[in-house]
């Protein structure tokens, strides 16, 4: 009887065990573990560390970074990086909303007095191709940045997880070679234009004007206008900064620390949208906001009536050297 009697005192021992594993509900209602409780703990844990500390643990591999386990600075990189995101977003949304009002109200900015028949070489074939170069890789650029920032709420739902996955792959592929083509780019644009976008007062003039695209009259400039100035230095300026931050990103701990490529990773995506919204506008005036301004980059050869109008200073300079002159357009 008392074999039996143990027997059955352990065959109940065993079954309360499995009810307790089964439903640890039950059991936490009974037991010490409250989770409410711990998580006030833990929050008031990470309140009390100083930014300039972080919590770890013991590691037995040569990278000493694997043991953080909690980096209070990373709290603060989420939260700029999320402020950033809405801050392009509303930039890009912003400017699109801008150039649409713009066309509305404006028009399309056509030649006083219309074509001439004739053209003069403003751009030739390295200079078009630097462009080139520039524009297609920052789109490529821009456009799997927007994804990795605002895909996952814009794209995912409309596509669905397996195919914004395999976009969202090519993208990080494109997104990492093309970015050689844009720096590439930025280098050449800068040694090519330089000596033509340094700051001139007359570029007071053709701001106080609104630049011909509004009022009346085109105010005097040279190759390149006061406009074309501030988008040269934006893209060459913001654009090598996007390449640095890119690459301290691209290349993890070779040139700073976790503090570091968190900073790099904000100024990155902010930049790098604010800059889109510029390019935007760029765009527009360069194709279907004024006539005449997209045969710089496709031919080469603008109308002389289009120089004179934008580009007078230039333009007389150019018609006036030997040897040189207008063109009749074939």
């Amino acid at each position: 009887m008392a074999f039996v009697t143990i027997r059955r005192a352990a065959a109940a021992a065993v079954i309360a065990v499995l009810c307790a594993v089964a439903h640890p509900s039950a059991a936490t209602a009974q037991g010490s573990v409250n989770p409410t409780a711990s998580s006030v703990k833990e929050q008031q844990l990470l309140d009390a560390l100083k930014p300039d500390q972080r919590l770890s643990g013991r590691v037995s591999i040569p990278d000493p970074g694997a043991s953080s386990l909690i980096q209070p600075e990373g709290r603060q990189f989420r939260a700029e990086r999320d402020q950033n995101a809405r801050i392009g977003g509303l930039a890009i949304l912003g400017m699109l909303g801008l150039l649409v009002l713009f066309y509305v109200v404006r028009g399309k900015v056509r030649m006083d007095g219309g074509r001439s028949g004739t053209t003069i070489t403003r751009f030739g074939f390295v200079e078009r191709f630097t462009h080139w170069l520039t524009a297609v890789s920052f789109l490529l650029l821009g456009l799997t940045g927007l994804n990795i920032t605002f895909g996952r709420a814009l794209v995912l739902p409309l596509i669905g997880p397996q195919a914004f996955t395999s976009l969202s792959q090519a993208g990080k592929f494109v997104h990492i070679y093309v970015s050689f083509a844009f720096a590439l780019g930025i280098l050449l644009m800068f040694l090519l234009w330089v000596k033509d976008n340094l700051p001139a007062l007359r570029d007071i003039r053709w701001f106080l004007q609104g630049g011909g695209l509004i009022g009346l009259g085109h105010p005097p400039a040279d190759r390149f206008n006061a406009g074309q100035k501030l988008i040269f230095w934006s893209v060459v300026l913001g654009g090598g900064a996007i390449a640095v931050t890119g690459y301290i990103l691209m290349f993890p701990f070779a040139w700073t620390d976790i503090a570091g490529m968190q900073w790099a990773s904000v100024w990155h995506g902010l930049i790098g949208a604010v800059l889109f919204a510029v390019i935007l506008a760029h765009i527009y005036i360069g194709s279907v906001g004024m006539e005449g301004a997209i045969d710089a980059m496709g031919s080469g050869e603008v109308d002389v009536n289009w120089a004179k109008e934008h580009h007078s200073i230039w333009t007389e300079r150019e018609l006036g050297k030997a040897g040189k002159g207008a063109a009749p357009a074939e």
